[in-house]
């Protein structure tokens, strides 16, 4: 039991980043062992507390103990998906002392913090918080940290409760910040909590920021009023109070515009995500303009050391060779998952991220007698790896991933891989020479796996979104799919966007990395040098303190 829990860092915090900063996040992808994470926004926020650490910043991350994780992906006996939910255990977090109620459904709940201390992952101090114990909370209590992302409507209501009060109450026993930093609006109970506390939004103001990841306006989180008041989402307000606050006065209370009207500042995660985010939340007066902080990915944690040496010191032999181990490496686990023989002289594709329909998984699959025979070409083939985890309750993804099995099981050149957590997305990344990402324009907030793909020697195949538009040079450092007019049909946009697709593939990335291999290799070298250091995190976790904490 770790007592007598105090604010404090392995470092002395560098006067540049003195500011008493709490991080709040629903998941964090620190470790492969670590299963709290369910993909992007864990992995942006892992590679944050990385970051932060290693520039001696004053933050600490909160965050969850989840019980069951997210979900391991596995295959039933027909190779399909099938989600299986498993008990962890941590034997490197540190129970603590730090215990608080929390009020939920008129129901105080008792929440404990876990300590993760920095020297495990290289992290900043880390709380995670559970209602998982026995010995304080009955069973329906317990269940509140055990899945994240809750499928059942009350339960995601009371993880919100627990993240947000509950984080609260733990910074106020730590002895308070400057700054509370909600990363999306999991948290928002949160802005409550601290109303209540200083009595006006301008007080909340002065103490809230907020970073938004979601270009979707139907993609944020929305809940209805009467039951998140009941639960006790908005503390002890009274309906109309709460309403007021929130300028949210409908039946279904959305979290993110809410969220807007009671920070101080708040960002989005790419320069395109800010223009979108800021014509689709135009009609909020009470917000201030969102600005862009790029998303970014921890280098020290997913670049290849001896790859990146290799690039260091100009020596294209040993580089070549490093990428074809790491092209080995990757194809051992596709034979061990599939049965499949990969070849490391064949250009290797891998689509690899969650399973949703605007993502479209099978973008390159839409004309499937195309695309085998362009993968079966004996001069200039191609391999193509997929993976991904869908939200287990998302029918149209899980039925997507299913389709893919079935279609890829007799082909010796296409393979779809289960289990997409932080080893096998490493090994993807390092193994794959192309990366490819086909979101339907613009609907990608960032899209940060092909930031590390590029700092592995992967060059990007992609849709002009996201990260992209701020990076990629078409036919310099990557491949970029022009623009599809948006406002033609979803059809007509797909049309548009597989057929350059496929035109870029077979009359231009296939023949350069077959026919001119200095020319490929120089793509690639391009692309390693230009993602860093505006996409290593430790340029994004600058930002935040010089733009959003200021």
């Amino acid at each position: 039991m770790k007592t007598n829990c105090k604010w404090e860092h392995p470092y002395k915090p560098d006067p540049a980043f003195s500011k008493r900063v709490a991080y709040f996040s629903m998941e964090f992808g620190i470790d492969n062992a670590f299963k709290i994470y369910s993909g992007g926004l864990g992995y942006l926020a892992g590679s944050h507390m990385r970051s932060a650490h290693d520039l001696r910043q004053n933050m600490i991350g909160i965050g969850m103990l989840w019980k069951f994780g997210y979900y391991e992906q596995i295959r039933d006996s027909n190779s399909k998906m099938k989600a299986q939910f498993r008990e962890r255990f941590y034997s490197f977090l540190q129970p603590t002392d730090l215990i608080f109620p929390v009020k939920i459904n008129d129901h105080i709940v008792k929440v404990q913090a876990f300590y993760l201390p920095p020297e495990t992952f290289g992290t900043v101090p880390m709380y995670l918080l559970t209602t998982d114990r026995e010995e304080f909370n009955d069973y329906l209590s317990c269940t509140i940290s055990y899945h994240l992302y809750d499928q059942n409507n009350a339960a995601r209501i009371a993880q919100s409760i627990v993240l947000g009060v509950g984080g609260a109450k733990l910074v106020e026993a730590l002895g308070g910040v400057d700054v509370y930093h909600m990363n999306e609006a999991h948290a928002l109970p949160l802005a409550f909590h601290l109303y209540e506390k200083h009595g006006s939004v301008e007080e909340v103001k002065k103490r809230l920021v907020f970073t938004t990841h979601t270009p979707v306006k139907a993609g944020n989180e929305e809940r209805d009023f009467h039951l998140m008041h009941q639960m006790g989402f908005f503390g002890d307000l009274g309906k109309e109070e709460a309403q007021r606050i929130s300028g949210e006065y409908n039946d279904r209370f959305g979290y993110t515009p809410a969220a807007l009207r009671m920070s101080r500042k708040a960002n989005a995660v790419s320069q395109l995500h800010a223009k979108v985010s800021n014509d689709m939340w135009a009609g909020i007066k009470e917000k201030e303009e969102i600005i862009g902080i790029t998303n970014a990915q921890n280098k020290k944690f997913w670049a290849d050391d001896k790859l990146q040496a290799a690039l260091d010191r100009d020596d294209d032999a040993a580089f070549l060779a490093r990428k074809r181990e790491l092209k080995s490496e990757l194809f051992q686990i596709v034979a061990d998952q599939t049965g499949k023989i990969f070849d490391p002289e064949i250009l290797t594709i891998v689509w690899a991220r969650r399973f949703a329909g605007y993502k479209r998984a099978d973008l390159i699959l839409r004309n499937r007698a195309l695309f085998y025979a362009l993968a079966n070409r004996p001069n200039m083939p191609l391999q193509i790896i997929w993976a991904g985890k869908p939200y287990p309750q998302d029918e149209f993804a899980v039925n997507l991933f299913n389709e893919l099995v079935l279609a890829t099981r007799l082909s010796t050149r296409a393979a779809i891989l289960t289990g997409y957590e932080i080893s096998l997305s490493d090994a993807l990344k390092k193994g794959s020479d192309v990366w490819l990402n086909t979101p339907r324009r613009p609907k990608e907030a960032s899209g940060t796996s092909g930031m590390t793909a590029a700092m592995n020697g992967s060059v990007n195949l992609s849709i002009d979104d996201g990260w992209v538009p701020e990076f990629a040079k078409h036919g310099h450092n990557a491949y970029v799919i022009p623009h599809a007019d948006l406002t033609s049909s979803e059809e007509a946009q797909d049309t548009h966007d597989h057929k350059h697709l496929m035109e870029i593939l077979q009359d231009d990335l296939l023949p350069t990395y077959y026919n001119e291999p200095e020319k490929w290799l120089q793509i690639v070298k391009n692309s390693m040098r230009e993602v860093s250091p505006f996409f290593d995190s430790d340029r994004m976790a600058k930002e935040y303190y010089t733009r959003l904490y200021k």
